[in-house]
């Protein structure tokens, strides 16, 4: 395997499972220990990650869509799948960035909908489907995250209302709160928060705590969570208290 492809999957297995130790990653690439120790040197040198003792870490901070979408597919598909349910023809859905945003998008054609959307791979996923009314957001074009950002984002967003938002996010903490790694993001999160009725949070169990430096929102501000795990105690509680509904893919949480 070619160093430069070497260095991608370690960077995706890093990104997706958090630390891991060299022994762990010379069994996933197939490579020797020693092979993967010189990658991680190279890797550190980039400023792409952190070495620690046995092994590395990426820190937080934005990942490329293409590399994202890879990741967890099924437990994304089943937790699109789900909230899908929870539309009825007729209705408008705001869909943020995020590739569960987009499984979810899969999950609408041939039914009868208006989607607003940020999301670029939303609308070329929904572009041909001619029963759906599709307003695509303006704004700043983040390639790398194939999303549009900026003022002229959060301006359209003024204008408009939804029925329904679907929200992604980086991490959930403790108490509730749903973080975003980056700051740009943050302010149309918000801004469709409030040209949402009902907000779902839509967050696979990695998401539990997940990571971010924003707040995002309280739980007080969402209608539902759609996961594909139990929720832990302390988040439980904090959603509760805060009336929200946790539905766990096959399983509604009390």
């Amino acid at each position: 395997m070619l160093a430069e492809r070497r260095h991608q999957l370690i960077l995706r297995a890093l990104r997706a499972g958090g630390p891991a130790a060299v022994t762990d990653l010379s069994e996933q690439l197939g490579a020797s220990p020693a092979t993967i120790r010189r990658d991680l040197v190279k890797l550190e040198e980039d400023g792409l990650l952190t070495r620690v003792h046995g092994g590395a870490v990426v820190e937080e901070g934005d990942q490329p869509f293409a590399e994202v979408a890879e990741v967890r597919v099924n437990e994304k598909d089943a937790i699109a799948e789900r909230a899908a349910a929870m539309i009825k023809d007729g209705e408008s859905v705001l869909l943020d960035i995020g590739t569960t945003a987009y499984r979810l998008a899969r999950q609408l054609h041939g039914r009868r909908l208006t989607v607003i959307t940020s999301n670029l791979v939303v609308y070329e996923e929904l572009a041909d489907d001619e029963g759906i009314e599709l307003v695509l957001l303006g704004g700043m074009v983040r390639r790398e995250y194939r999303s549009l950002v900026g003022f002229l984002t959060e301006d359209n967003l003024r204008q408009l209302h939804a029925d329904w938002l679907f929200l992604g996010t980086s991490g959930v903490r403790p108490g509730g709160q749903v973080m975003d790694t980056t700051v740009v993001e943050v302010p149309v999160k918000r801004a469709m928060i409030k040209a949402g009725e009902k907000v779902v949070l839509l967050a696979d169990a990695a998401k539990f705590p997940g990571h971010g430096m924003a707040k995002v929102c309280g739980p007080e501000e969402l209608e539902a969570v759609v996961t594909n795990e139990p929720v832990d105690a302390a988040t439980r509680a904090s959603f509760q208290e805060a009336g929200v509904e946790v539905v766990v893919v096959g399983r509604v949480q009390a």
